[in-house]
């Protein structure tokens, strides 16, 4: 059996078993509906509760002094809602179908000082909670804080002690569920001396209503009884901009392409056969003196396996991106939860590691590579070792907190597995496929043994510029969507625009290869022949400009605060920008081979 047969029959055996160990071998976005009768027990979770302004700093809903019983039990859950933070438990609550309730008592309390001290400390920080029925998300806040006047200045701290559950059915299912404090009255916490216990009584009401909706995704999208920001609305302002760029960089390179070029060619092969030799010095005027380096621009660059280890999971992420989109557009992702989206994304990296073995193996051969095991190597860790790095810093600020945000020891060992058993190998076993199916580079142009002097460049054409330049415009062309995108991902909106989104991603790859060839092409004119990293960075450098973006974002846009959403958010802020520079340098690269590889097959030499 070959290498090929082999490969297909692991991926029989073991893709289904990863698709479960994954929590993705449902259909995802399709909740698990359970039917029940009237008077059957409805189990009411209870998740996790933080500050509202910082998404990602979630803890336990019993690390507060609240209601709890004496033998917690928790749910089991997929990896997607593990790396969400969700650590559901059984609650106190006893809810039953189609059975209304009315101030039902859930416990009685007597809290200390200290623990009185702790809930005024989680509403000032307007911590909400998380609660789940029958896969549905209930959410509300912890308690009710009220400022008030300068001079007298009041404070006021109360604590919802009472909840009323409003639930819809249709026939044997839940169909809708939502939490409300609407007519409650909160419990003053003020005024409690430091030896006082404080009593309280929590209680509960819940209320079954019918509805003519049959499904839950037949309601509208984002209605989750109003805590959260509805979904996000089309902003056609920046599709219209992104649109303009595109056709004015299209426009652009289209000109150069079909009339300066066209000149080029037609002066340089007029030249060539019309003047002796010798005349070769006559190109050396203007900016037009890319011919004279053909035999330096197909030069092959220092740090060659390094610039192959790029492509490769620069080209490994593009399908990531693509194949996450695709998915969205599909429908595959339930826009309540963002787990599924999580799954998804390291299934597609384990799976997507082949392209990155291929393409920088193949590469990496085609200009004369020796050391294959080192440059699989390096391929592989490129971007898995900045991950680990980033993650165990922020992992450990989550667990030094006691987040929830913390991973368990047996997910860590789930995905080192998936790692070890299906990224590493696949990363292998593309590159000897890559290895394999290289040809020679087969450059139009010999090269000589001797490199030729660059002369004095103008300032305009420095690597600084160009990365200014290259990274500036894809920014622009993404700068609107890129803050809703933040907004969905480090803020409570709700992004379901995945059309929108891809349309904007192949504007963002469009606008990269535009202005990569439109930089090689004056780096050539000014016989710089150095163009094969220049070219990675210059429009790479995009992944910078999101981070700076990122940054105002957090200062500006944004209410988050404290150490463990900071270190978070800067954390995979950086990691964010790295793949962008992945992804984008290597469409810029190989729109500048394209491009070079163009313009010195229609150039006559001798």
């Amino acid at each position: 059996m070959t290498v090929l047969g082999h490969l297909r029959s692991w991926s029989c055996q073991w893709l289904p078993l990863l698709m479960l160990l994954l929590g993705t071998g449902h259909e995802p976005g399709v909740e698990g509906v359970t039917h029940y009768k009237a008077g059957d027990p409805v189990i009411l979770y209870v998740n996790k509760v933080g500050p509202y302004h910082n998404p990602q700093e979630t803890y336990h809903y019993y690390q507060l002094p609240v209601c709890c019983p004496e033998k917690i039990r928790h749910k089991s859950l997929s990896l997607g809602e593990v790396l969400d933070g969700d650590r559901m438990a059984e609650s106190l609550y006893e809810i039953r179908f189609r059975e209304n309730a009315e101030k039902k008592v859930l416990c009685h309390m007597q809290l200390s000082s200290a623990q009185v001290e702790q809930l005024r400390q989680a509403i000032e920080e307007l911590y909400y909670f998380e609660f789940v029925v029958d896969d549905l998300p209930l959410r509300g806040f912890v308690g009710y804080m009220e400022e008030s006047g300068f001079l007298p200045h009041s404070h006021k701290i109360g604590l919802w002690t009472h909840l009323d559950f409003h639930l819809e059915f249709h026939g044997d299912r839940i169909i809708f569920a939502n939490v409300s404090v609407r007519d409650v009255k909160p419990h003053s916490l003020d005024g409690l001396r430091p030896d006082e216990f404080l009593g309280l009584t929590h209680t509960y009401s819940v209320r079954w209503s019918e509805t003519s909706v049959e499904r839950r995704s037949d309601r509208r999208r984002g209605d989750d009884g109003g805590f959260f920001p509805r979904t996000l609305e089309i902003h056609w302002l920046s599709i219209i901009n992104s649109m303009v760029l595109v056709f004015l960089l299209v426009g652009f390179v289209a000109v150069i392409l079909m009339r300066v070029l066209r000149n080029d060619l037609a002066r340089y092969n007029l030249d060539e056969e019309t003047t002796s030799g010798g005349a070769g010095d006559d190109f050396d005027q203007g900016d037009n003196g890319w011919k004279i380096i053909h035999t330096d621009v197909f030069r092959f660059p220092p740090y060659r396996g390094l610039l192959c280890a790029v492509l490769g999971v620069g080209a490994q992420f593009l399908a990531l991106g693509t194949g996450i989109i695709v998915m969205a557009l599909l429908g595959m992702f339930n826009v309540h939860r963002h787990g599924a989206i999580n799954s998804a994304a390291i299934l597609l990296y384990a799976l997507t590691c082949c392209i990155s073995g291929y393409v920088s193996s193949h590469f990496y051969r085609q200009i004369g590579g020796e050391r294959w095991v080192w440059n699989i190597i390096l391929t592989t860790s490129l971007f898995s070792v900045p991950f680990f790095l980033t993650w165990s810093v922020v992992n450990s600020v989550h667990w030094a907190n006691g987040s929830t945000q913390a991973l368990p020891a047996t997910t860590i060992l789930l995905l080192l597995t998936v790692w070890l058993l299906v990224g590493f190998p696949l990363t292998v076993i593309g590159g000897i496929f890559g290895k394999n199916n290289a040809s020679p580079f087969d450059a139009p142009c010999r090269t000589k043994n001797i490199a030729r002097e660059i002369p004095p460049q103008p300032w305009y054409k420095s690597t600084l510029i160009h990365m200014t330049v290259g990274g500036f415009l894809p920014f622009s062309a993404i700068s609107v969507e890129l803050y809703y995108i933040f907004a969905t991902v480090w803020g409570r909106e709700q992004y379901t625009l995945y059309g929108i989104l891809f349309f904007v991603f192949a504007i963002l790859l469009s606008v990269g290869a535009c202005i990569s060839i439109a930089l090689t092409y004056f780096q050539l004119s000014g016989e710089d022949y150095r163009w094969w990293w220049r070219s990675v960075l210059s429009v790479g450098s995009t992944g910078l400009f999101i981070f700076l973006y990122s940054v105002f974002y957090y200062a500006r846009r944004s209410n988050m605060s404290g150490a463990v959403q900071t270190v978070e958010f800067f954390g995979y802020s950086l990691l964010t920008g790295y793949v962008f520079f992945l992804m984008l340098g290597t469409i810029s690269f190989f729109s500048s081979l394209k491009f070079i590889r163009y313009i010195y097959v229609n150039l006559k030499m001798d």
